[in-house]
């Protein structure tokens, strides 16, 4: 009895496996990007008779038909159009600059907008302290307002 669960365990997850690694043809045609000048996937292309997407997804039926993986259809596609047939830029090289950078451009903007307020909050609280006062003998104006007013009010 223990055998034959274990078994069945087994091949369940050998065919999980199985499936998981054929792809549908939806998921290859996600991952490229059409060549026709629209701008979106070879799966999104809404041009009748598109020049580029409907070959490609007969290409891609055929090849995922034939089994192939979706890392293989892809790689045939990127030798005979070049990179720019992914719909996302690969994470080596130079375009994981194309990854890194939006995230930098953020974290750095954020630390510079920090440190710009506050510098202007610490210059405004500077400029609002109060003076000490100044002595009134230091003033002789003051002082004979002062004696004017006394003699006013007496």
């Amino acid at each position: 009895m223990r055998f034959s669960s274990l078994l069945f365990l087994t091949l369940c997850s050998l065919c999980s496996l199985a499936a998981l690694a054929v792809p549908t043809t939806q998921e290859v045609e996600e991952s490229l990007t059409c060549q026709c000048g629209c701008g979106l996937t070879v799966h999104s292309c809404n041009h009748l008779q598109c020049g580029f997407a409907v070959p490609a997804k007969q290409t891609i039926a055929e090849q995922v038909r034939q089994g192939k993986g979706k890392e293989e259809i892809t790689a045939a596609f990127v030798a005979r159009y070049g990179e720019k047939v992914l719909s996302a830029p690969t994470t080596s090289g130079f375009n994981l600059a194309a990854w890194l950078t939006p995230f930098l451009v953020v974290l750095v903007g954020g630390v510079l907008i920090t440190v710009v307020s506050l510098r202007w909050s610490r210059r405004n609280a500077q400029r609002e302290s109060p003076r000490p006062p100044v002595p009134s003998s230091a003033n002789p104006y003051r002082d004979r307002l002062q004696k004017e007013l006394d003699a006013f009010d007496d």
